[in-house]
C-alpha cells in the first residue's frame, strides 16, 4: 500500500524499524552520489528523485505536469524497491550494473526491467547504489528520455 506520507522525512518516521534503517542508508547513499539537479521528493507514494520542472518544463511525457521521474524507492510488503529508470532505459548501464551486482552481494540479483527488489536487509549493496545513482546526470536523462520518446 502506497505511503500518504507528503516529505520524505515522514515517509521513513512512518516506517518500520528494519525498513527505517535500511530505507535510511539507501537514502543517504543516493543524496550523496546523485548529480546535482535532481530533486527529492515524494512520489508514487514513495521516495523519488526526478528532474524537477525548473530544469526540465515539458515534464514527464505521460502526464506533463509532474516533474521527470528517475529513480523511485519505497518499502514493499516483502522487499524495498529501487526503481532506477535508467537501468531501464540504457542497456550500457543495465549491463554495468548486473555485471557488478555479483561483487558486492552474496545474494542472487532479483531485478524486472527497471526495479531492483532487496530482500534482505543486511545484504544491500550500498556502495554499488551510490555508484549507479551518481552514473547520470539530469541532462544525460532528458537527452535519453527525449531520444527515447521523441518529444
Amino acid at each position: 500500500m502506497p505511503s500518504t506520507a507528503k516529505t520524505p522525512q515522514e515517509y521513513i518516521d512512518e516506517l518500520p524499524p528494519d525498513r527505517k534503517e535500511a530505507i535510511s542508508n539507501i537514502r543517504d547513499v543516493i543524496l550523496k552520489n546523485l548529480p546535482q539537479g535532481f530533486e527529492e521528493i515524494i512520489g508514487y507514494g514513495m521516495l523519488g528523485y526526478v528532474v524537477p520542472h525548473s530544469l526540465y518544463p515539458k515534464g514527464y511525457h505521460c502526464n506533463p505536469k509532474l516533474p521527470l521521474g528517475f529513480m523511485n524507492l519505497g518499502s514493499q510488503k516483502n522487499f524495498i524497491a529501487l526503481h532506477h529508470m535508467g537501468v531501464y532505459g540504457d542497456k550500457n548501464l543495465l549491463d554495468w550494473f548486473v555485471g557488478e551486482y555479483p561483487k558486492h552481494c552474496k545474494t542472487k540479483l532479483d531485478m524486472g526491467k527497471g526495479c531492483i527488489r532487496f530482500k534482505k536487509m543486511d545484504d544491500i549493496p550500498y556502495q554499488l547504489i551510490g555508484e549507479l545513482a551518481a552514473k547520470i546526470t539530469p541532462q544525460q536523462w532528458i537527452e535519453t528520455c527525449e531520444r527515447i520518446f521523441k518529444k
